[in-house]
């Protein structure tokens, strides 16, 4: 499915440091006189500039989201196919049940869900995220806080003190693109971004310790259908092989063959409806629905995870 595109999904959204916050760099510097753990750094706008990178981003996201389907479903592969599972991506023997797999839709019916997203040693991830750059890096306030690592068994002080610098106010802006999906899958994406918004989890450094907690705003949402026209108010694929109205999210399964449909373990009737109506694409080729604004972004979500809801009830039937 990475050969084509049939649906096409980008997120626009703004994080918003609700506390400090860090994503250290990784090494120290010889300058003595900046902290011993210093924000990440980039060219940017004509100047250097923190920023969240978007590996850290997709890093956090998707252990969120391997925490919901955990919840919800199982940790490790279960016997039949269509229960919900999340496997554990850093145990590489737990994959190996792939290696013997050639076909590449077999390789992804059998992988977990978030796996499928995500990706894992044997297919590619259909999630990708930019990195998050400031808005306007005046407005970013920056700052040095000591601290000390205390030793857990004589109560003692084991390392420090040391210091290290957080963004404490701000406003990143990022994209989230999600290819080739299920509406299940963007109705994830939705609540993973509602639990970082409502502080379930954070992002960066010592999160156990206060940092890390951002607010979440929706800017902008984009569902895009490249194959397909506008004809009569309808949304028509290419070569007639099917045809929906101009108010509807659909997933990659309406888009399939049933063979190819099953081959994958799409489901077949992924529509949901919307008071957003499409419209062409630049170009006048292809068609594509658009949500501006938080609130009308939170309903895509709400009627993406309708179809995860039905997810749910399918794998515990």
């Amino acid at each position: 499915m990475h050969k084509r595109f049939v649906n096409h999904c980008t997120i626009a959204l703004s994080i918003i440091p609700d506390g400090p916050i860090l994503i250290k760099s990784g090494k120290e510097g010889a300058d003595p006189t900046k902290p011993d753990m210093e924000f990440v750094e980039t060219y940017h706008a004509g100047g250097r500039s923190i920023y969240l990178p978007g590996s850290s981003l997709k890093g956090a996201i998707r252990a969120q989201a391997e925490r919901i389907v955990r919840t919800v479903g199982r940790d490790k592969r279960p016997t039949t196919e269509n229960a919900l599972w999340a496997s554990n991506p850093l145990n590489l023997d737990e994959l190996k049940y792939l290696d013997n797999l050639s076909d590449s839709r077999d390789i992804y019916r059998l992988s977990s869900f978030t796996d499928q997203m995500f990706g894992n040693t044997s297919i590619a991830s259909r999630v990708r995220i930019e990195d998050a750059y400031p808005v306007d890096s005046k407005q970013l306030k920056i700052e040095e806080r000591n601290g000390v690592a205390i030793d857990r068994v004589f109560g003692s002080v084991a390392v420090g003190p040391f210091n290290y610098q957080v963004c404490t106010s701000g406003e990143f802006h990022t994209k989230i693109h999600l290819k080739n999906f299920s509406l299940a899958q963007l109705g994830l994406i939705g609540l993973v971004l509602r639990d970082l918004n409502d502080g379930w989890f954070g992002l960066g450094f010592a999160k156990s310790r206060g940092l890390g907690m951002v607010e979440v705003k929706l800017n902008s949402a984009v569902v895009q259908y490249p194959g397909c026209v506008l004809e009569n108010e309808q949304i028509c694929s290419l070569g007639g092989q099917g045809q929906w109205s101009n108010n509807v999210l659909l997933g990659t399964g309406v888009f399939l063959q049933e063979e190819e449909r099953a081959s994958y373990g799409f489901p077949a009737n992924d529509v949901q409806e919307t008071p957003v109506q499409a419209e062409s694409m630049p170009l006048g080729f292809g068609v594509q629905l658009q949500w501006q604004g938080d609130e009308q972004v939170k309903d895509l979500f709400t009627r993406a995870v309708r179809s995860w809801r039905r997810i749910l009830e399918g794998a515990a039937a």
